[in-house]
């Protein structure tokens, strides 16, 4: 027993002060990317740049795992290559420890993640622009047609955008699709500006 209260007293002691206790950056395994994965809207380098983008924003906040993009593509033969394949199993929690999902088919169910669980980045500051690319259905499978953005390795066509917060673009609507919202103006910079966005990405941990 006094064994048990020792361990609590720095707690306590961190609760009297008005301080939460820190959270533990290494658990992090989700977040919004606080940085657009570069300045040429939509040709972020392929699936490599944008896993790269995400491996290097993840450990600049001190995690040591591996990270991949929420992006959905096609592979050099033509075959799909669905966002939902690509992120491993779960659990995955935020920069402030809220749970996203337990599993790859909790995150695509109903309701699905919550606005408090998505809309942080890596850093733990909240999300200031909610559309996130993505290319995928809700299911987290490929969209059809080009939105993809040239299989992210151009400014040509569309793609298909999550919205962070869970609100929709009229009215306040609620629940609006994590993953596929509504499509891109462009792929171009000022086309993902237009639409209140620019190449931001969700990032998961796959291990």
């Amino acid at each position: 027993m006094r064994l048990a209260w020792l361990v609590l007293l720095p707690v306590a002691a961190m609760a009297c002060a008005g301080k939460e206790p820190a959270y533990d950056r290494s658990q992090l395994s989700f977040f919004v990317t606080s940085k657009a994965a570069g300045s040429k809207g939509g040709n972020i380098g392929g699936l490599a740049g944008a896993d790269a983008h995400c491996q290097a924003l993840a450990k600049a906040a001190g995690s040591q795992r591996t990270w991949r993009a929420y992006l959905s593509a096609v592979d050099a033969a033509g075959r799909p290559i669905h966002a939902r394949d690509r992120i491993g199993h779960g659990p995955w929690v935020n920069a402030n420890g809220a749970i996203v999902a337990n599993t790859v088919e909790e995150l695509h169910g109903s309701p699905g993640p919550s606005q408090r669980a998505l809309s942080y980045f890596e850093n733990g500051k909240r999300v200031d622009q909610h559309d996130i690319m993505t290319g995928s259905n809700p299911d987290g499978t490929l969209a059809e047609g080009d939105y993809t953005c040239r299989n992210w390795t151009s400014t040509a066509g569309k793609t298909w955008l999550g919205h962070s917060n869970r609100i929709g673009s009229c009215c306040g609507n609620r629940n609006t699709s994590f993953n596929s919202a509504h499509e891109s103006q462009s792929c171009s910079a000022s086309g993902l500006a237009a639409m209140g966005g620019a190449s931001y990405l969700y990032c998961f941990a796959i291990d």
